[in-house]
């Protein structure tokens, strides 16, 4: 229960889905939490596909990571705006004195017919949030970092979609691929400073988003196009299914897989680990 204890952890995107499970799974093992997020609407204007957290959630957030004994620190900020995310970070470090690890995991994906549909307001929100906020994440927490002297370990959160041509989304995949090329240009620039940069490439995840919220939109055009259901075709089974099940690829894994994996490269088992996509994506992109 100690994997990354006296480290402290900032992540964006923490107030539903994959974000507040990084954040209990890192708490659970010993770290405190800068928890941020939007907390608000997405903008109307870029027609996204489901909703973001709300204020509420985000305090849901902090009260289940108190629950595992650990502090959590809250801030509302846009990752869009790199002002609010250097606010965010200086509380973060007001309370806590430093920061160990970076979650860049905010994001969202809009799901379309063809990526020539995609207006322009949409590309803007997609790929601003997906991959401005990575850079925006990076800007707001790296000189503290650096400052701090004790390295520090930054997970950005691309996607299957971000190694693979994946169609229906254009924004979302030259976003994602955008977070690899981010990862591997950091990984070398911050390695002087003991600072490991490492991106992560989750399938479909049962949380807001691809995996529940985008499936009122994604369903219908996925299962028009056979094309489009090669996007979120794993190749594992359900291995919560047991030995005898007959075998049918996992369709989405759960938070706490890609948290598990967060929690590695975050500790010190994963030291020597840096410029690397990881995939926990059930096969997905490595299938025929």
């Amino acid at each position: 229960m100690d994997r990354v204890a006296g480290k402290v952890a900032f992540i964006t995107g923490a107030g539903i889905g994959q974000g507040r499970s990084h954040a209990v799974r890192l708490a659970e093992e010993g770290a405190d939490i800068v928890a941020t997020d939007l907390a608000a609407p997405y903008d109307a204007a870029g027609h996204p596909q489901y909703s973001a957290a709300t204020a509420a959630d985000l305090e849901e957030t902090k009260s289940l990571v108190e629950k595992t004994g650990r502090r959590c620190v809250t801030a509302v900020a846009d990752v869009r705006d790199l002002a609010a995310l250097r606010a965010a970070a200086g509380a973060g470090l007001a309370e806590f004195g430093h920061i160990d690890v970076v979650c860049a995991n905010a994001g969202l994906i809009t799901f379309h017919a063809s990526s020539l549909d995609i207006p322009e307001e949409t590309y803007d929100l997609i790929v601003d949030t997906c991959l401005k906020g990575v850079w925006n994440t990076i800007q707001a927490t790296a000189p503290a970092m650096i400052e701090a002297g004790r390295g520090g370990s930054y997970i950005l959160t691309s996607s299957s979609a971000g190694i693979r041509g994946q169609i229906g989304y254009a924004h979302y995949v030259a976003a994602k691929h955008g977070v690899v090329g981010l990862m591997r240009t950091f990984s070398n620039e911050l390695a002087i400073h003991g600072i490991r940069v490492n991106s992560l490439h989750p399938t479909g995840v049962s949380s807001e988003g691809m995996g529940i919220g985008g499936g009122a939109a994604a369903g219908p055009l996925f299962a028009a196009d056979p094309r489009m259901q090669l996007n979120g075709m794993n190749m594992l089974p359900d291995l919560d299914a047991g030995p005898d099940a007959p075998y049918g690829p996992v369709p989405v894994v759960t938070p706490r897989e890609i948290s598990n994996a967060v929690l590695f490269l975050a500790s010190d088992e994963a030291r020597y680990i840096t410029g690397v996509s990881l995939p926990v994506d059930a096969g997905n992109t490595n299938k025929p």
